[in-house]
Formats: structure tokens, sequence, C-alpha cells
């Protein structure tokens, strides 16, 4: 499965003080990848980018000033952006995956032999754990969390997940 190069991290909602800075509601799991770049791109082939000039975390949002952008007027024109990062600029703890990469692998038992369960189509992160949410071909939904005990492999690079469903989990 090829894989984005140009992540999605956030979204400039609004500006903040007169200027130039901007709002970034992130979209991560931790805000201190968008204020730990250098750069954050404007497209999702990262033809278009700005240089931070500074950053930091602020309650729930990233307040971003970017080089060249020192009104409220200028700032004002970057509301509702998306913002991206190269993936190639950050580096992921092992065991750690971004959650785009994790929709659309398959996911298989693995007790059973070719037993496919279906696609992840979500990932819920509900604060304890997280939760595959994965569908079937014919659109039978199954939640699974993602527990050491169930979650055994991810091999991104061969489109698959390896579970040992608990006991009573997939039950009808």
């Amino acid at each position: 499965m090829k894989r984005k190069e140009f992540l999605e991290v956030g979204k400039i909602v609004t500006t903040h003080g007169l200027k130039g800075n901007v709002k970034i509601q992130p979209w991560c799991d931790e805000s201190t990848v968008i204020s730990d770049q250098s750069r954050l791109f404007f497209d999702s082939k990262g033809q278009f980018y700005r240089e931070i000039e500074d950053a930091m975390v602020y309650k729930n949002v990233v307040v971003v000033r970017f080089k060249g952008i020192d009104s409220i007027e200028l700032a004002q024109k970057l509301r509702n952006h998306i913002v991206y990062i190269n993936r190639n600029d950050l580096i992921l703890a092992e065991g750690s995956y971004f959650i785009q990469d994790l929709i659309g692998l398959n996911v298989y038992d693995a007790d059973i032999q070719g037993l496919c369960y279906g696609r992840v189509v979500e990932v819920l992160q509900s604060g304890a754990n997280d939760v595959y949410r994965i569908l079937d071909k014919g659109g039978k939904e199954r939640l699974v969390p993602v527990i050491d005990d169930v979650v055994l492999k991810i091999d991104v690079d061969n489109d698959k997940i390896i579970i040992r469903p608990l006991e009573g989990l997939f039950d009808d």
C-alpha cells in the first residue's frame, strides 16, 4: 500500500493577536508534532509551505507565527487551511503508527489460517486504548480493542494486522 508523503496534522482555525499569529487545531495525538516543525505545508503534495518563525502549544491549540506573516490581515487569509507535515520529518517510536496508515489494513486471526475479519475503517481514540472499527465484506462491524493481548502484530508494509480476539469479543 502506498503511504502518503504529506500528512494532515491540523487546521488553522483563527488568528491570535494582531501580529500575524494563527491558532492551529491539531489533529494529532501530540500538539508538539506541529510546534516542533520548522515548516508546515499547505497542500497534500508539499508544493506550498511556510517556514515557522515561532510556535507554542497553548491550551488545546498550537499558536504559530509564520515567516512573512506579520499582520492580522495576512493571518486571516490563512484561516481554514489544512496544514500538513512531511512524514520524513517525523520519527515514530517503535510500535507507533500513523492512523491513516492503519486505515484499510486487513485484520486476520492469529490462530485460524486465512480467516480475515475485514478491513480497518476507523481508529477510535477512546482514552484508555484505541479501538479499531472493522467492516467485513458483508458490512458487518466489529470493534477490536488495541491492547497487547488482542493485537499481536501490525504489518503496514504487507497490509495486515494479526489479532487474537478475547473470548466473547466476536460472539454474535
